[in-house]
């Protein structure tokens, strides 16, 4: 099945999904999400997938270095949907939300990529120098403690982790790899493979590890194992730093709504949406500011028909 962001978002694709928030809610019953990420050197990464599962679910909590966590303090006056937790309150935290984000901005490191890995006390993980073997060990962490939780892993985290974790968790975990993250996680190269060939790749990887990909490209590519979605659109501004991380707070934010296929789907057209309707405005010179700022125009104009 292939969907364009040009055309309307099919709104009989996805039965089980609930387009719009039940009337009668009450806060944090649309959801509530998890954002780990951030290190010494990405500090944007975790703060744009926070600000974008804002305009999705109900209340975000995010964790990441002291530092990060300052910087996000000093944009509360302009962003004020997130709540900015302590590392060490992670455990705390991924026991009440819905979803669980981590990897935006976090590190890797080669040196531990194929470290085995042991569970810990939480509180020797923080305490944890080297970058790189912290993602590792929170990414484990996290999969050996709450294996019910639904998982997004993105970015670092993708780069740190074994690809057999995955079968550890009891729902199919969401993993948003661009070409060379998914040869890096699944060690296969898909360079020189034609769309189709990359359709029955990921759907036989997404198959043999019990999760689903979101494959990152120009047309992205999404799959349960079973099923497979192409999503066509977008542009080439696309390729700035930060919006993987918007795509993956969207999907994020959408899981409490809808499935985790129909989320990862979802969360792809309407960024290659909002990307269509910046370039008819900016051509390619849009940034990932103006991303975020469009994203509730495209989610209204997407949504509200459907609900």
């Amino acid at each position: 099945m292939i969907i364009y962001s040009r055309d309307r978002f099919p709104n009989n694709l996805f039965a089980n999904s609930n387009y719009l928030p039940n009337r009668h809610s009450h806060k944090g019953q649309n959801g509530k999400v998890l954002v780990v990420g951030g290190s010494s050197l990405f500090h944007g990464a975790v703060i744009w997938a926070a600000e974008a599962s804002s305009l999705l679910a109900d209340m975000v909590h995010v964790a990441s270095t002291t530092e990060n966590n300052e910087i996000i303090r000093s944009i509360k006056t302009k962003w004020q949907k997130g709540i900015v937790i302590s590392q060490s309150t992670i455990p705390e935290y991924a026991q009440e939300d819905d979803v669980i984000l981590v990897g935006n901005g976090m590190m890797r490191e080669d040196n531990f990529k194929s470290q085995i890995t042991n569970v810990k006390l939480w509180n020797e993980i923080i305490n944890i120098k080297e970058e790189g073997r912290f993602t590792r060990e929170v990414v484990y962490y996290l999969i050996t403690h709450f294996p019910d939780k639904q998982y997004i892993f993105d970015a670092g985290a993708l780069q740190m982790m074994d690809a057999n974790w995955l079968t550890k968790l009891h729902k199919k975990a969401v993993v948003t790899p661009h070409q060379k993250e998914f040869q890096r996680l699944f060690g296969e190269d898909l360079s020189e493979k034609s769309l189709e060939e990359k359709e029955q790749i990921v759907k036989k990887t997404a198959n043999k590890y019990n999760c689903i990909i979101l494959l990152k490209a120009v047309d992205d590519i999404v799959s349960d194992g079973v099923r497979v979605v192409r999503i066509s659109g977008g542009n080439a501004g696309l390729t700035k730093g930060g919006t993987g991380d918007i795509l993956a707070g969207l999907t994020a934010g959408w899981l409490r709504h809808g499935d985790a296929l129909s989320s990862s789907v979802f969360g792809s057209y309407i960024m290659k949406r909002t990307a269509d309707n910046l370039m008819a405005v900016k051509g390619y010179w849009y940034s990932v500011h103006d991303l975020l700022s469009e994203l509730p125009f495209t989610l209204k104009e997407t949504l509200l028909p459907l609900g």
